[in-house]
């Protein structure tokens, strides 16, 4: 089975030149954690809930600050046609729950993300994938150093 067959396909992007606050609006209606951002029909990144809070509010950038100042532009991503277990090791891999979903030519086509696959696809197949992107990275510790 193809990603393309069981990955969300109707996708809200955002601009590179939007804000901040835009962003976390679309996010806040969406309740999504993530927004792909696009140019010219062509996926440039990626912004979180994440990247907001600790590359703008941390280093002291205000809400009206461009997302292009601080979404992730090394974007992983796969292509529609490849099938579900080659992305489902390379979200395991990269420990990713969400990936942006491209055509050949480079254009934002979707989103498989791990509910998607356990929705549309196999369910197991999203719970092992789950497992791997849930494993402890190393030593985790929220003391000051």
């Amino acid at each position: 089975m193809r990603i393309s067959e069981c990955m969300t396909r109707k996708v809200q992007v955002a601009s590179p030149d939007q804000s901040l606050r835009d962003a976390a609006r679309a996010m806040a209606d969406l309740d999504a954690g993530v927004l792909p951002v696009g140019e010219n029909e062509r996926l440039v990144g990626m912004i979180t809930d994440r990247d907001i809070a600790v590359r703008g509010i941390a280093e002291g950038r205000g809400p009206d600050t461009k997302i292009r100042d601080v979404m992730s532009a090394e974007v992983q991503c796969c292509f529609d046609d490849q099938e579900i277990g080659d992305v489902l090791q390379n979200m395991r891999d990269l420990k990713l729950r969400r990936m942006p979903v491209i055509s050949r030519d480079r254009r934002l086509v979707g989103i498989a993300s791990l509910g998607d696959l356990a929705t549309n696809g196999e369910p197991a197949w999203a719970g092992e994938a789950l497992g791997g992107i849930s494993q402890p990275g190393g030593d985790h510790s929220q003391t000051a150093h």
